[in-house]
């Protein structure tokens, strides 16, 4: 079953601001979790929150799973010292 990949327009912003090598490593991160996803119970961030995480490099890219869509919406992504501050 493959997930459509959608994005918060923070996100394509963030993104511009990613060094080119780092950008090429987080974009085939992205597409393969559309592919192949993780098992959402090893990926789930803690507290109360819908957010799951995965890594890549020193960077980290912070989605929700909607099942109901078949959607992973791309909530934030950015260096691992910053990345959990002011989640949505």
């Amino acid at each position: 079953m493959e997930y459509s990949i959608e994005f918060r327009p923070s996100v394509l912003k963030s993104l511009k601001r990613i060094p080119k090598r780092d950008l090429v490593r987080i974009k085939k991160k992205i597409e393969e979790l559309g592919r192949n996803l993780l098992e959402p119970n090893t990926t789930k961030m803690k507290g109360n929150n819908p957010f799951h995480w995965v890594r890549t490099g020193d960077y980290r890219i912070v989605y929700e799973i909607h099942d109901d869509r078949l959607v992973i919406l791309i909530v934030k992504v950015g260096h691992r010292k910053d990345i959990y501050q002011n989640l949505p």
